[in-house]
């Protein structure tokens, strides 16, 4: 069973006192997994010594009190219809202690087919996206929740996406002129390797691969050998998808001439084919014949797209010692440090590559991607989004992320200062892009909590459209739909979250299971030999 459990400290109103010495009190809220209250729930506090002591039901904002506890241990458990039961075990209370515990529970998995269906669990009536204050926490549900896994992979996958950017300025493209030009060489000359191989470069670099290769081939039976056009032709191979191909070129070459490009090469074919551990092993060889900035980086995102964390941070903070200006290696090691669970080192990090270069946008989206899946709100976070919106008015995930932050930073349901520049700034960000599902359903949350619900529903219907396996937008169309009477629809609504959050987990195991083998198989070489 996946929980998230939240403990932490807060100032509440004490209740009448029956216990010997200064009371004890319990406050606390049971949340869903997208943050919304559950009311109705039951909670149960029982002593250590197994002696039942209180019974409460959640209120309409998910929130049960137990006041005038004498001091000890205690355990909690949450029982409600349609989730799983939650426990909370042997957490102490001491003398006069104000506690107040954050519980979230997960729904119960679907009913097996030709069972009866489940009925519609009771939704909260009056939601509430807000987090309370923070002075102590200890988060038990540790790193293992799947909002938090599926966000710590996505940030793995914008890094490696990073890796085909060159860090140097970007070169003028060849002209039409030029390529006419070498086109007219070949067609004077079809035998010439000069000619071939200048157009089956040039083709290679305006990304036209699979023309490119029947011109190096021809240039390959001209003149056999040539160290330079063996290399293009295997990386047109390569851009081209015939990665097996371009691993034995690659290879064969290698045996002749063990170059930094070589092995590069062979890593993103080897990647490509589905072999990650020899991915790392030739991009780690191209580092150390030649350690620029571009191999470092491809050698830690290959580390870190399978989630060998700890080796993706030693790779990304030696490549930010020697590069010190490289604002994506500087982003790279804050994804990399997130992964690895130190969030706090995670935002100082990528806040320093905001800093380092306030134009580049990785920075800003890595900062709200994190944000998005941390309860509690950030100042430095923050203070970068509003600055990503002001650099950026025009980007939408700009807006979206600002919108976010305003939203977090709300002391409660009755905190409305910053409402119209929340909504304001969503209907910004989808009118720019009208496909952003995560706005559309921020836009939901906020008519849902101003219970404007046809509003709310239209705005979950559209994120629901634009991502129709996004599990949250049915959830809370489920919720909305339950709110205006229509339980058809809800039920509906609901049948399709359970459908898109058992395939999100089955995919989500999945690529747990490989970068399981390939962590293990990197700490134990001796096992990958065996399997050769």
């Amino acid at each position: 069973m996946l929980l998230i459990i939240s403990l932490f400290y807060a100032v509440v109103l004490a209740g009448p006192v029956r216990a010997t010495g200064p009371a004890a009190t319990i406050e606390g809220v049971v949340k869903d997994l997208h943050g919304a209250p559950v009311a109705g729930a039951s909670v149960s506090l029982t002593m250590e010594r197994g002696v039942s002591m209180q019974t409460a039901s959640t209120n309409a904002q998910g929130i049960f009190r137990f006041p005038a506890l004498a001091a000890g241990s205690y355990a909690l458990r949450v029982k409600m219809a349609g989730y799983d039961e939650l426990s909370l075990a042997s957490f102490s209370l001491e003398p006069g202690e104000e506690k107040s515990i954050t519980l979230t529970l997960k729904m119960a998995p679907p009913p097996a087919q030709g069972s009866k269906p489940t009925a519609i669990p009771e939704f909260s009536d009056e939601p509430n996206f807000t987090v309370a204050g923070v002075t102590d926490t200890s988060n038990l549900g540790g790193h293992g929740s799947d909002v938090t896994v599926r966000n710590r992979e996505s940030l793995a996958r914008a890094t490696a996406s990073l890796g085909g950017q060159s860090p140097a300025p970007a070169q003028a493209p060849p002209s039409r002129a030029t390529e006419k030009s070498f086109r007219e060489a070949v067609h004077l000359d079809s035998a010439s390797f000069d000619a071939n191989f200048r157009l089956g470069k040039l083709l290679v670099e305006e990304g036209k691969s699979r023309q490119a290769i029947p011109y190096l081939e021809r240039a390959s039976q001209t003149k056999a050998g040539v160290y330079e056009n063996e290399y293009e032709l295997a990386l047109a191979h390569c851009e081209a998808g015939d990665f097996a191909i371009a691993g034995k070129q690659a290879r064969a070459l290698l045996a002749r001439k063990d170059t930094s490009e070589l092995h590069h090469l062979l890593a993103e074919a080897e990647e490509k084919r589905g072999d990650p551990l020899e991915a790392v092993r030739q991009y780690q060889r191209a580092a150390e014949l030649d350690p620029n900035e571009s191999n470092y980086f491809d050698w830690g995102a290959e580390l870190l797209l399978h989630q060998a964390e700890e080796p993706a941070v030693e790779v990304f903070s030696k490549g930010s010692r020697l590069f010190p200006n490289s604002v994506r290696m500087l982003s790279a090691l804050g994804a990399a440090w997130y992964g690895s669970g130190s969030n706090e080192r995670a935002v100082e990090t990528l806040c320093r590559a905001s800093d380092l270069d306030p134009s580049a946008t990785e920075p800003y989206l890595f900062l709200g991607r994190i944000q998005n899946a941390e309860t509690a709100w950030n100042a430095g976070i923050a203070d970068r989004l509003a600055r990503f919106v002001q650099l950026q008015p025009a980007n939408a995930l700009a807006n979206y992320y600002y919108a976010v932050s305003l939203w977090k930073q709300r002391k409660g349901p009755d905190d409305n200062g910053n409402l119209p520049l929340i909504e304001s700034s969503l209907l910004k960000a989808v009118s720019i892009d009208p496909t952003l599902a995560a706005a559309h359903l921020q836009l939901g949350a906020l008519y849902f909590e101003r219970k404007d619900f046809p509003a709310a529903i239209a705005a979950y219907r559209k994120a629901a459209e634009t991502a129709p396996d996004l599990p949250d937008a049915h959830y809370r169309l489920a919720q909305a739909y339950r709110q205006v009477g229509e339980k058809t629809q809800a039920q509906q609504e609901l049948q399709l979250y359970q459908q898109t959050s058992k395939k999100a987990a089955e995919e989500v195991d999945r690529e747990h299971h490989e970068i399981r083998q390939f962590i293990y198989t990197l700490r134990n070489p001796a096992a990958d030999s065996r399997t050769q």
